[in-house]
């Protein structure tokens, strides 16, 4: 039961719902980008991931990565799918054509990650970051950095890692302790240990390019003092760098990935970037990268989703209640698929996941929008819809990935538990997107705290006049939606108020105003759907299990925050 991509769905997404291929013309280099284009890449695409990257899914989990005599060994067939990943192109899409790749979208990119990460998380893990380690190194890097690594990451014979974490620093990477010491010639030599890192070492590539916060010598303290560094496995003379992988994690799942402690002893490294701007030079990195980890929540959900939807059309069990013969024949109402509890744990997750999918396509459409733009306010506009919108896709897909996952292995029943269905790994495999690349939490408390509350909102407001614009308000759930937009507005209106009188309620309320802000754009997303699909059972259903049962929770989260916030302001004194 291997993960299957469905292209028609993400080009009905893309083409009938956000009309991409218009505003993808209307931007430099992207004039030949049509729907007939678009549909053979995603076409492509979706055989690529079927018949090459899903197959080595369950091995990968069983077998897991292993560190032998100094150096980690990827499980059997990841090599190999790795090898016809890269002559294929793939790491190439969206990668400049200068830089040896194909100039296609971003969003085209995006969906072959999500679906890569559906059929087989561990393995996407290792190209995950190449997208992110070559836009910053293109931004930041110098002329004969970028000569030397750039087309090798760019097309995916050299992988990358992104190397912030160290054991007593965790998300306050203003702790970071690793040195760097600039030499006569013009390097750095890096000392010291970072952890949690994906893809540290493996034998998919013969060199791996390694992007590592770090001080130099007269750095500031905190986050302003870091520096980036690029410290390669193998040196430019093909001789292995001061680079060794101390252990692989043991780890809850991801087993397919190595997660590994890596230690810099004087490793050789070339500045990214100015020194103790690290943090700006990695900053391009994080919009894209925080979309793509929501994408593999968006995906692993999905794969879950097809299991359980699978099964629960196969399973027989008692007669469903007041069922009736169904299009499927008159012994269909033993299934149980068509018991209420199995349809509404099935319709609810596939709510989420069409909703989730099309506020993706669009912000990895802001993404070309914001970097392609002939026009500079345009390109801010974009740019502050990514901004604002992928830390809530982040946080809020990742934690559905989890609970829905749970969800659908319910469906099984005592078979979900067992390994045999393979439902209990994506449970297992989704854990970990709420944790990297920046804690949910610390996705909340940046979208509010960072984001939201330093210009007492109006960057918000205007992103939701945006999405309120594209609605018709002549028609009632659009009405419905343009009222819970103007809520959320007048929400983020009173919690700046509120803040005057206690600095820590943004810190308090941050979880939920993210939960809040993702519900009114699911509703904006099916509304949308709506429009496109009136008449389409495919669509309709889940936009009715949605109404139903994901968008009461956008009332239940409003009240928490507007009562935190008259509290505060009842009080009148800030918190101790």
């Amino acid at each position: 039961m291997n993960y299957a991509p469905r292209p028609d769905e993400a080009c009905f997404l893309l083409g009938e719902v956000l009309h991409a291929t218009s505003r993808l013309n209307a931007l430099p280099g992207f004039s030949e980008v049509d729907d007939a284009l678009q549909k053979q890449v995603l076409d492509e695409a979706a055989t690529f991931v079927a018949d090459i990257i899903a197959p080595s899914n369950r091995e990968g989990d069983e077998v897991g990565c292993r560190l032998v005599d100094g150096a980690v060994r990827t499980p059997p067939g990841f090599k190999e799918a790795y090898r016809q990943f890269v002559a294929a192109g793939w790491p190439a899409l969206s990668a400049a054509q200068e830089d040896g790749g194909q100039g296609l979208p971003t969003v085209l990119e995006a969906i072959l990650y999500e679906w890569m990460s559906a059929a087989n998380h561990g393995l996407t893990m290792a190209p995950g970051l190449l997208h992110g380690a070559y836009e910053c190194l293109r931004h930041h890097g110098s002329d004969d950095l970028k000569q030397r690594y750039l087309p090798k990451i760019a097309s995916g014979e050299w992988l990358a890692t992104m190397c912030l974490t160290e054991a007593h620093a965790g998300s306050d990477l203003g702790q970071v302790r690793t040195r760097a010491a600039l030499q006569a010639d013009g390097s750095h030599h890096v000392t010291g240990g970072k952890i949690f890192i994906s893809g540290g070492d493996h034998d998919l590539t013969d060199n791996i390019v390694h992007l590592v916060l770090c001080r130099l010598a007269d750095a500031p303290a905190g986050p302003k003092g870091l520096s980036l560094v690029l410290v390669p496995k193998r040196l430019p003379d093909g001789a292995l760098n001061t680079v060794q992988c101390e252990r692989i994690e043991e780890k809850m799942g991801l087993h397919g990935s190595p997660t590994c402690v890596l230690r810099f002893d004087d490793a050789t490294g070339w500045l990214i970037g100015e020194p103790h701007r690290g943090l700006a030079a990695m900053f391009v990195m994080m919009n894209a990268a925080r979309l793509h980890v929501a994408l593999q929540g968006i995906g692993l959900l999905d794969a879950a989703w097809q299991k359980a939807d699978t099964y629960a059309h196969d399973r027989r069990q008692m007669r469903a209640p007041g069922a009736v013969p169904t299009s499927r024949g008159a012994e269909s109402a033993d299934l149980i698929a068509e018991h209420p509890a199995i349809r509404r744990v099935l319709l609810t997750q596939r709510a989420w996941i069409d909703g989730a999918r099309l506020i993706a396509y669009r912000t990895a459409l802001q993404l070309d929008v914001a970097r392609h733009d002939a026009d500079p306010t345009v390109r801010e506009r974009a740019q502050r819809w990514c901004s604002l919108v992928t830390p809530v896709l982040k946080a809020a897909c990742t934690q559905q990935a989890f609970q829905g996952a749970s969800e659908c292995l319910q469906v099984f029943g005592g078979h979900g538990y067992v390994r045999e269905w393979g439902v209990e790994q994506i449970v297992r495999d989704a854990r970990v997107t709420m944790i990297y690349e920046g804690t949910n939490e610390i996705q909340a408390i940046d979208l509010l705290v960072r984001k939201v509350m330093p210009d007492a909102g109006a960057g918000m407001s205007r992103a939701l006049l945006e999405l309120r614009d594209e609605l018709d308000a002549s028609r009632e759930i659009d009405a419905d939606v343009q009222r819970r937009l103007a809520q959320l507005r007048y929400l983020t209106t009173t919690i700046a108020m509120s803040t005057a009188a206690d600095p820590s309620l943004p810190y308090e309320v941050a979880d939920d105003y993210l939960r809040v802000v993702m519900i009114v754009m699911l509703a904006w997303a099916w509304a949308r759907i709506g429009h496109a699909a009136p008449d389409h059972a495919r669509w309709q259903e889940p936009a009715a299990a949605f109404r139903r049962w994901v968008l009461p929770e956008f009332d239940m989260r409003l009240g928490m925050v507007k009562r935190a916030c008259e509290e505060r302001s009842a009080s009148g004194t800030v918190a101790a």
